[in-house]
């Protein structure tokens, strides 16, 4: 691609991306450098379509995360900061807490090492036996559970919007990069209409094709992306639960288990199984997209995950393939909940990063090159640290400027 003429830029920063990193990302930059124009190319009608806009919305308090990590300095940080942007800018939210729940005597330990983690991290920890987890949710059964009061809910598609506005960004949505051209002097992309844009710096924030975009930019990204297709319900009888209920997750696998969340629209989310998906945007069971498909069965990495979890993941088929199944999951949290009582809704897809050798990687990864910063993995709590992370890589681009 001829990217450049004239030594003529149309910004100074081009971001690949209009979820919520993306935008973060744009709008820590017009508070970090005033001045800076920054054009958003994302691919949709509109902002925040897939990962952001498809979550369960919880505000995540950080109480999972290796203390130390960056997932736990940003998810501490950020579920304080969404919580006063929300605020700041009339979103709806609510600071609800949450209940992580022990249905069985195996579950102990690491719900004590969650205790323990928690309290590492800074975040206030309630420890409750059978009678005070009844005072918080009547209907939830367990043996011992924490609570964790830092935990909201919030609804991030709205967050999205707020950014695209406040940023002062140009967003250009319907935009689909196909080619990237960097030069020592700047990066310049196409889009699939033909359009070139001219930047002295391009973020990627692409999401469940930051790999891909990784790659037109002349960059081995050292991974793939293997999409995950989360399955939700909604609880036919909301009534049953009154904020945010989670088993203790299983530490070998970045997923936390079938849970409860009340949104800010009073429905109560049941889920996700977490379950291969046959596309990118693979939504649906029968979603499936041959050379995406292709890719991720050529990948390493992705023959040697089913090796090392496929007991787990065959539980989770099981689950998604039989309601029977994921209601008796439900039912060791909510004795009360009958298979009529689910209501399928819509599917979300999890971009996973995963290494040659089978790593599923844990934590943000966030890797630089010459006139670039790549985001290659942004997992959950991403939404709720999307503000410290949006500075993050602000900081890493206004760097590579300077240089």
């Amino acid at each position: 691609m001829s990217g450049f003429g004239g030594g003529m830029f149309d910004c100074d920063v081009l971001v690949v991306g209009g979820g919520i990193i993306g935008l973060s990302t744009a709008y820590a930059l017009s508070r970090a450098a005033p001045g800076t124009r920054v054009v958003v190319l994302e691919k949709e009608g509109g902002p925040a379509r897939h990962q952001t806009g498809r979550n369960s919305g919880v505000i995540h308090s950080g109480i999972y995360y290796r203390p130390g990590s960056l997932k736990a300095r940003f998810a501490v940080r950020g579920a304080a900061e969404m919580v006063k942007f929300c605020a700041e800018y009339g979103l709806p939210h609510r600071v609800t807490g949450k209940l992580i729940v022990a249905t069985d005597r195996a579950e102990l330990p690491r719900l004590h090492a969650l205790v323990q983690r928690g309290r590492e991290n800074g975040i206030p920890v309630r420890e409750l036996g059978p009678a005070q987890i009844s005072a918080y949710e009547p209907e939830v059964r367990g043996i011992a559970a924490i609570h964790v009061g830092t935990t909201g809910i919030c609804d991030y598609g709205a967050v999205a919007e707020r950014l695209a506005d406040a940023s002062g960004a140009e967003v250009r949505y319907g935009a689909r990069v196909t080619a990237v051209d960097r030069r020592p002097w700047g990066v310049a992309a196409r889009t699939a209409d033909g359009r070139v844009v001219r930047a002295r710096a391009l973020v990627n924030c692409a999401g469940l094709h930051c790999d891909e975009v990784a790659r037109l930019a002349g960059d081995d990204p050292g991974m793939r992306i293997v999409p995950f297709r989360g399955e939700y319900y909604e609880l036919g009888r909301p009534e049953l639960v009154r904020g945010l209920v989670y088993p203790v997750p299983d530490p070998a696998f970045p997923f936390l288990g079938v849970h409860l969340t009340r949104g800010v629209d009073g429905g109560v989310h049941v889920g996700p199984n977490a379950v291969p998906a046959l596309a990118r945007e693979g939504y649906g069971r029968l979603d499936v997209r041959p050379r995406e498909l292709a890719g991720t069965l050529a990948w390493p990495g992705t023959w040697a995950i089913a090796r090392r979890h496929w007991r787990y993941g065959a539980g989770e088929l099981h689950r998604s393939l039989s309601k029977p199944a994921f209601t008796q999951a439900v039912r060791r949290l909510l004795p009360q909940v009958a298979a009529e009582d689910l209501r399928p809704a819509p599917a979300g897809v999890r971009a996973q990063a995963v290494l040659r050798d089978g790593t599923l990687v844990d934590d943000f990864l966030i890797r630089e090159a010459p006139r670039t910063v790549h985001v290659l993995n942004a997992p959950s709590p991403a939404a709720t640290a999307s503000l410290p992370i949006g500075r993050e890589v602000a900081r890493r681009v206004l760097a590579r400027l300077a240089a």
